[in-house]
């Protein structure tokens, strides 16, 4: 497939945001085996053909092996993904397990699914993990995604908690990481388009619209719409965390504060009375609503 100078330089663009979140991370390291889960959507087909090329020209050595879940939902098109991931070359496995059945048994109709499904695809990608001997785990999740797991916890969880680019697995047996944490949706989606790939829709759960996910995704579209870079910031803000200018007396001695304590450990000690940043980009508070968000 011969690309055009377009597409050229936005995988180009891509593979340096994957390449500098690998190594800022230190995601990937000599000798990995690296699981790549793929279901059949724009992100995980871009996270394979990204560490594909990374790994041309990568310092050091490791193995891809691509999976796929096969959920038995009605109607899934089984074929294409065994065919496409033997055209490209990369070593694969398919995974049946009806899962989808399982889901639609235990919850009511009406409610999401996401949740149980999530728990249901982690167990299986765990267990497969094991099986091949790989000690990483690679999901196609982006930046955007960490930005709105971030606005999920706070508004529904009352967390200040997003989706980390790099984990260990509850076990301690893999470590997950999450290549396409620097890359944007938009770019992912006209990075698929030109190549392509062929998409398979999540019928199990895709089609929800009452996913909590979805009313935040909505919110931040419409704020980078009217304000761009909103979620760009956002991503920026996990990245420079200050615990002295928050309130979680866990994660900094605010008890033990005394006058003549080292400011060094403040980030900034009383800096959080001085006005934000680049407030010129915002017209008034006013002029950029939450939407009404209900669970």
């Amino acid at each position: 497939m011969e690309l055009s100078k377009t597409l050229l330089r936005l995988r180009k663009h891509l593979e340096n945001k994957a390449g500098k979140a690998i190594g800022d991370y230190n995601m990937i390291e000599h000798g990995d085996t690296i699981l790549v889960c793929i279901s059949g959507g724009k992100d995980s087909y871009t996270l394979l053909s990204l560490l594909m090329a990374l790994r041309e020209r990568a310092p050091v050595d490791f193995r891809l092996i691509a999976m796929n879940l096969d959920q038995k939902q009605p109607g899934f098109p089984a074929d294409v993904l065994p065919s496409y991931l033997a055209k490209i070359g990369v070593e694969y496995r398919i995974v049946e397990q009806d899962t989808y059945t399982v889901v639609r048994s235990k919850i009511p109709e009406g409610r999401t699914t996401c949740s149980l499904c999530s728990r249901l695809r982690r167990g299986v990608i765990y267990r497969t993990a094991k099986e091949i001997g790989a000690n990483k785990i690679a999901l196609g999740h982006h930046r955007d995604d960490i930005v709105q797991t971030l606005f999920l916890n706070l508004l529904f969880a009352g967390q200040l908690k997003a989706m980390p680019p790099k984990l260990v697995t509850d076990d301690g047996a893999h470590v997950v990481i999450r290549p396409l944490a620097y890359c944007s949706e938009t770019d992912i989606a006209r990075f698929a388009r030109g190549m392509a790939f062929p998409i398979i829709p999540c019928n199990l759960c895709g089609a929800q619209d009452n996913l909590q996910r979805q009313k935040i995704r909505e919110m931040m579209t419409d704020w980078d719409r009217r304000y761009p870079g909103r979620s760009e910031s956002v991503f920026s803000a996990l990245q420079k965390i200050v615990p002295s200018h928050l309130a979680d007396h866990r994660m900094f001695d605010f008890r033990g504060l005394r006058p003549g304590a080292d400011l060094t450990t403040m980030a900034g000690g009383d800096a959080v009375f001085d006005p934000p940043a680049r407030t010129e980009t915002w017209s008034s508070p006013a002029a950029i609503p939450l939407p009404v968000v209900t669970p």
